[in-house]
């Protein structure tokens, strides 16, 4: 077989087996990403990768690997599903390394976690006096998780005694030109609503809307695929001219 075409074809497989094996292994690996997890993906990917184009070893081997360590994964993912003890030897724990305003220096040393890396995830969680945070915890993903003292948060409507109106989640009714049928249904909508709420707002086909939503006001959101914007805002040092949308 000519080489390229093989590298081709094997490339197309590793492709294809790791795009298996993380629908497998679902949601929860990639959102909570924790150092075992962290691991085990950069050995399949390398499996994945050799795979493609080691072609000295017969593409069976590494189909083999990458089958031994996406079951090995899941097999792992099932028993601590099963056993909280497991889960917490193979995930680690989280751990508070500031309490009441104080680092504590103990723990983060024994985690090799220094003061610089805690500074830095603070304040991407918009903290910048330590002597502000009641509580911070260090997940076992490697997530800041801050508690502020109560005299420090935000002031909630709830804090007000305020009322407020139940938000809920909009409905996707367009999306990149295509109507979600399945959303106007579960909304007690038809598709003669939409296109008179659309003709409302200047629209005449589906095809020029981007995107659509219908919020728990019955208050429908358009975007064209097209927007008329007399002056866009740049955040580069570009020269000013026609800015594309």
């Amino acid at each position: 077989m000519n080489p390229f075409l093989e590298i081709v074809l094997r490339a197309v497989g590793a492709f294809l087996a790791v795009l298996l094996i993380t629908r497998l292994i679902g949601k929860s690996q990639i959102g909570q990403l924790t150092v075992t997890d962290f691991v085990n993906g950069i050995v399949i990917g390398s499996l994945a990768a050799a795979l493609a184009i080691d072609l000295r070893t017969p593409a069976i081997y590494y189909f083999a690997g990458l089958a031994v360590f996406s079951g090995l994964t899941l097999v792992l993912e099932w028993a601590t599903m099963k056993s909280r003890p497991l889960r917490k030897v193979l995930e680690d724990e989280p751990t508070v390394v500031i309490h009441n305003g104080k680092i504590l220096e103990t723990k983060m040393h024994n985690m090799r976690y220094h003061v610089d890396d805690l500074l830095m995830q603070l304040r991407a969680k918009a903290v910048f006096n330590i002597a502000d945070v009641e509580f911070a915890v260090l997940e076992p993903n490697g997530e800041l998780s801050v508690l502020l003292k109560s005299q420090k948060r935000p002031v909630t409507p709830e804090d007000l005694r305020l009322p407020t109106k139940y938000e809920g989640m909009p409905s996707e009714l367009i999306v990149d030109g295509t109507v979600i049928e399945q959303n106007l249904i579960q909304n007690n909508l038809d598709e003669e609503w939409l296109y008179r709420e659309l003709e409302k707002q200047g629209v005449r086909s589906v095809e020029e809307v981007l995107f659509a939503s219908l919020d728990s006001s019955r208050n429908l959101y358009v975007d064209r695929r097209k927007d008329d914007i007399d002056h866009l805002s740049d955040t580069t040092d570009k020269v000013p001219g026609k800015f594309p949308q």
